[in-house]
């Protein structure tokens, strides 16, 4: 009898034991399906591609936010080369896969001519700034100029500025805004003079020095309104786009798959910039700091989101 009860005993013993060796296998084979499973979410933040070209042009918000978007790329492990250009340099080597992604499309209005021309080759992935007002712009002291309208057949103001409109480079959106805006409100004396962004600041920074008259195209966020007294004139027709345009971040279609983890961080990213991140980057660089340095310095003081853009993803 005894014997019995220990055989029987040895039999449920061995059954216990084969039941937890199966249970175990099935934890094992659950757990492989949860690491293809999660091997499949892997693959979408994965580097792929680790060398990127960034174009942008030299306007002050793509110069500030272009090098903070670069050294959270290279902290997950891209290498990436960001290449100063002109906006239809800037569309059409992001349209052709030459380079990776912009930082600096205006859409609806601004950039509506490359959006047309090449749509089919490019995706919107995220958004910088949602309302970025364009206009010409005076300074606050030139009190009888209001509107757009103030300006045509004004002779007292336009022989003071030499009917000229101190512009900035001839690629930019806001210029080809700035002609139709000179169409449309029979700006027939005035003349739209081409220069660059540093040019123009130059001069409203010195007409202002003397308060002497000066009409510019400017948009916000620009670190000239928090250094200057300036006022954006009404623009009845919305020629610039009304409340403004967004700012966003435009890939080639071919960049998700290239480049996955660069993609999430992307749209990571555009889920927190704004305009007050924007506005105290460019505050900073106008204060003296170079853009790598205040990149660099937002970085070091924003822990937390760099954790955030980067948790997870590459390296």
């Amino acid at each position: 009898m005894f014997k019995n009860v220990k055989f029987l005993s040895f039999i449920a013993m061995l059954a216990l034991v084969l039941l937890l060796a199966a249970c175990g296998s099935g934890d094992e084979e659950d757990a492989g399906s949860d690491d293809n499973g999660g091997g499949e979410e892997a693959s979408g933040t994965e580097l792929g591609e680790t060398d990127l070209t960034v174009p942008y042009v030299a306007w002050a918000g793509a110069l500030a936010r272009t090098p903070l978007l670069k050294q959270v790329l290279e902290e997950v492990g891209y290498n990436v080369e960001d290449t100063q250009v002109e906006a239809g340099a800037m569309w059409s080597s992001v349209a052709s896969g030459d380079a990776a992604f912009m930082t600096a499309s205006w859409l609806p209005a601004t950039h509506q001519s490359y959006w047309e021309q090449y749509e089919d080759d490019v995706e919107v992935i995220g958004e910088f700034v949602a309302e970025a007002p364009l206009a010409l712009t005076v300074p606050a002291y030139m009190e009888d100029v209001n509107s757009i309208e103030d300006l045509k057949d004004n002779e007292e103001l336009g022989e003071s500025v030499d009917w000229t409109i101190t512009g900035i480079d001839s690629g930019a959106g806001i210029m080809q805004n700035t002609e139709t805006a000179m169409e449309e409100y029979e700006l027939d004396n005035w003349e739209l003079m081409t220069s660059s962004e540093a040019a123009m600041l130059s001069e409203l920074q010195s007409s202002i020095a003397n308060e002497e008259p000066i009409i510019v195209p400017l948009w916000e966020p620009h670190w000239a309104f928090a250094e200057m007294d300036l006022k954006m004139l009404d623009d009845p027709k919305e020629v610039y786009g009304g409340d403004g345009d967004r700012i966003e971040a435009v890939a080639n279609k071919d960049f998700k798959e290239d480049s996955p983890a660069a993609y999430e961080v992307i749209q990571r990213f555009t889920e927190d910039y704004d305009g007050e991140i924007e506005n105290e980057l460019l505050v900073n660089i106008n204060g003296g700091a170079s853009e790598e340095e205040a990149a660099s310095q937002f970085l070091e003081e924003n822990p937390d989101l760099l954790e955030k853009w980067t948790e997870g993803l590459g390296e």
